[in-house]
Formats: C-alpha cells, structure tokens, sequence
C-alpha cells in the first residue's frame, strides 16, 4: 500500500501504530534515502559474522524485512528473532514471514524488559533515535552484554550535523529528496511536526561515542547518505 498517512491533518504524535503499519514499507522507501542499499549492507556485512545455527536479533524489527532478507540470503539456517512494542507491525511481519516460509521468533515487548539471550548479531534499524537518551544508553550497554565474543551490532539512525548551517543545508537536502519521492510539502511538514521530541537523533560522532563507552572496542560507519547513517560495532 502507498504512504498517505500525512496528507490528512493530524493532531497527535508519531506513533508505530495499524495506519503506519499498513503502509510502512513504502514509507521506509520513500522516506529512507537508499534504504534497500542499507538493508543489503547490514545482511552482507552480518552474515560475515554468522554461523550455522547463530542467534540474530533485530531490536525495532516492523515488519522483519530485514530479518527474512537475511533468511532468503543465508545458505544455513539461523536463530531469527524479532521485538517490536507494535502488536500492528508484528502482525504484518507474521503474515509475511509465513508467505516466504520464514522462521521468525516474534516478541512483542518493550526492548528494554527482554532478557536477551547470547547472540552473534543484533540489528537495530532506525530504532534507537525513537528512544530517551538515558535509555538508550542503558539499551546499548546490554545489547553488548548480550553479544558473544566477537559478536556484532549493526545499526542505522537518523544523525544531525554538529555544525548548524550544514545541518540546516542536510534538513533542506532530504525534504528535496521526499519530494521526489512524490510526498508533498504539506505531508513533510505534517511528519515533521508528528516526530518533534519523539525522534531524537545525535550526531555521528555521539552515536560511536556511546557504542565505544558501552565496550565495544571498534565502531565504523559503513554507509552514509547526508543525515542518514549505517554502523557497525565489534565486540572483541
């Protein structure tokens, strides 16, 4: 289904609920500059790291995209695990996972009361910059805890620009983008006004900062578009 969410006014914040799931791959699309190329890094780069029999979650999973994409591109199998706090967006990730034959664990949970199990990979697209940033802190340090030796995390989020002028140049930049896209300047401003003080991105430099502080001993970005980016974090 096509994104028209914001062409009606609204008066409430964003929210993960059934509107937003019904068409949320096609958001992603058009809302995410080369969201396809992300997701294919983050599988490339992920099942580097995998094998036979690995658990991998995926931390804000939606529709678990990426987590049947990692199926499809795996010639072993794995432990695939999806959370979401969204009954909506799991019920649409269940529906397509038994169309592609797919074995996924859905939990439908707030990540900060799972009790993680030990896992070679964990995925978290898009998700962190949704959360509080003392939480966030907290979620990173146990999504490390719960990594194995030389375990991995791979994680992509919205970022801002330290300097205020480039950062108002990028802002321009990918409201230039949606519009090809084909969202109009009244659906952009309604989104915009949706995610204020609900998407609360960092910089690129604060995003390693706290991964570095949480232990992991490396942390690099593998793809960037303007004030999207894509990181891997090792944990040794």
């Amino acid at each position: 289904m096509t994104d028209k969410v914001f062409e009606k006014a609204i008066n409430k914040q964003f929210e993960f609920d059934e509107e937003v799931a019904s068409v949320f791959d096609d958001m992603l699309n058009r809302s995410v500059p080369f969201y396809k190329e992300m997701q294919r890094l983050t599988i490339n780069f992920g099942l580097k790291f995998l094998n036979e029999n690995d658990k991998v979650y995926d931390l804000g999973c939606s529709t678990a995209s990426t987590l049947i994409e990692l199926a499809k591109h795996s010639s072993f199998p794995l432990q695939l695990i999806g959370i979401d706090n969204s009954e909506a967006m799991l019920a649409r990730a269940q529906k397509k996972a038994n169309a592609f034959g797919v074995a996924i664990e859905l939990i439908n949970e707030d990540l900060h009361n799972i009790s993680y199990e030990e896992a070679k990979l964990i995925i978290s697209n898009y998700t962190l910059q949704f959360i509080r940033p003392l939480q966030r802190e907290k979620l990173v340090k146990k999504i490390y805890n719960s990594l194995q030796k030389d375990g991995v995390f791979i994680f992509s989020e919205k970022v801002i620009s330290q300097d205020k002028i480039l950062g108002k140049q990028s802002i321009d930049e990918y409201y230039e983008f949606k519009k090809t896209q084909g969202y109009s300047e009244f659906e952009i401003a309604q989104k915009r006004e949706a995610l204020e003080n609900v998407l609360i991105p960092y910089t690129e430099e604060e995003n390693k900062k706290m991964i570095l502080e949480a232990g992991f001993s490396h942390c690099e970005t593998i793809f960037k578009w303007v004030n999207f980016a894509t990181f891997i974090a090792i944990k040794k």
